[in-house]
């Protein structure tokens, strides 16, 4: 398989982060103490990494945070999001600047420039977030030799800019990992997409998935037969006649939610290429409207999106965080252009 074709499978959703398991006690278990049970249902998993997913309660039974005290009782559900032990490769440090917007003991928050790759893949073993993250930060989670993703909690496409949260150490992964998984986190995204949405709010609820056609591309299976389910909410935040500025928050985190989301709704993403926003899809076809169209393309050469805002629960102080940051340039100066001309 070509790298082209290789790269959305290294494009991982953010369930696919995490292991997530059901058990169902054995009517005829003995009682156990849960910190002693579990390690026989996770291969690959020290006890220590257990008990900092129930100190951060990802590890539940019958629905509720349990103590690693908790005796084990037959017929028990016991339910627990961990951290997917990655793909091992030996990882390049390398000295990228890092556009660092906040740093603690526990965590990260990051705010990526468009067209950077955020983890090493087949054609991209290096130049990405996370080299530049094993060379700042000596002492992430690591697995034997280095892992794919160190401290990486969630991720964004190359060429969507925005904030990134990087977990430090083993407890803070986990306890973030369980808001991703159980879509407690506040996601803001803003897009420009092509045309004007009839509605000026909405929730978009599709079940998407890898197209069975192009294996590049997500799309949406509306009967359910394909792919998982996701859920985007998003209102108009400015109406360019041609074009609008959309706010799109985030309940699911699956792979190009928000492309696919908009294009389904009739409303692709400007100067988003995989999915036929390069082209224009409202308005003339000739003249100085087209001029101008295809200048905006060339200031944005990538999909018009950006995670604006980043909020959750603090692993520490379990206090709230919000954090905010600018459009990029290449997204504020096609704004400006797209305001004066819709003047």
């Amino acid at each position: 398989m070509s790298e082209e074709l290789d790269n959305i499978d290294n494009e991982e959703e953010e369930d696919e982060l995490y292991e997530h398991q059901r058990i169902v006690v054995d009517k005829g278990q003995i009682t156990m103490r849960l910190d002693k049970y579990l390690p026989h249902f996770t291969k690959n998993v020290s006890r220590n990494k257990i008990q900092n997913s129930i100190d951060a309660e990802a590890i539940k039974v019958n629905g509720l945070p349990a103590k690693a005290s908790y005796k084990v009782k037959p017929l028990d559900v016991i339910t627990f999001s961990l951290p997917r032990p990655p793909r091992n490769h030996e990882l390049l440090e390398e000295n990228i600047p890092l556009d660092i917007v906040y740093e603690d003991d526990d965590l990260m928050i990051v705010n990526k420039p468009p067209r950077m790759v955020v983890h090493p893949a087949v054609g991209n073993w290096s130049g990405t977030l996370v080299n530049g993250l094993v060379y700042y930060l000596k002492n992430l989670p690591t697995h034997r030799n280095g892992e794919i993703r160190p401290g990486l909690v969630h991720r964004i496409d190359k060429d969507t800019s925005g904030l990134l949260v990087i977990a430090k150490n083993d407890f803070a992964m986990t306890f973030l990992a369980k808001q991703f998984s159980e879509h407690t986190i506040e996601r803001t995204y803003y897009a420009l997409v092509w045309g004007v949405p009839k509605n000026p709010s909405g929730t978009i609820h599709q079940f998407i998935g890898r197209s069975l056609k192009n294996r590049k591309i997500i799309e949406v299976y509306p009967d359910g037969s394909h792919g998982k389910d996701s859920i985007t909410h998003y209102k108009i935040l400015k109406d360019y006649k041609y074009v609008s500025l959309i706010q799109c928050n985030l309940e699911t985190g699956r792979t190009h939610q928000i492309r696919v989301h908009m294009k389904f709704l009739g409303h692709t993403l400007f100067s988003d290429s995989e999915y036929g926003g390069d082209k224009i899809l409202r308005g003339q076809q000739s003249g100085s409207y087209k001029k101008f169209v295809e200048n905006c393309f060339e200031i944005m050469p990538r999909q018009a999106l950006h995670a604006k805002t980043l909020g959750f629960v603090h692993p520490t102080t379990k206090k709230w965080m919000q954090f905010d940051s600018e459009l990029p340039e290449d997204f504020s100066n096609v704004l400006k252009k797209w305001e004066t001309f819709a003047e």
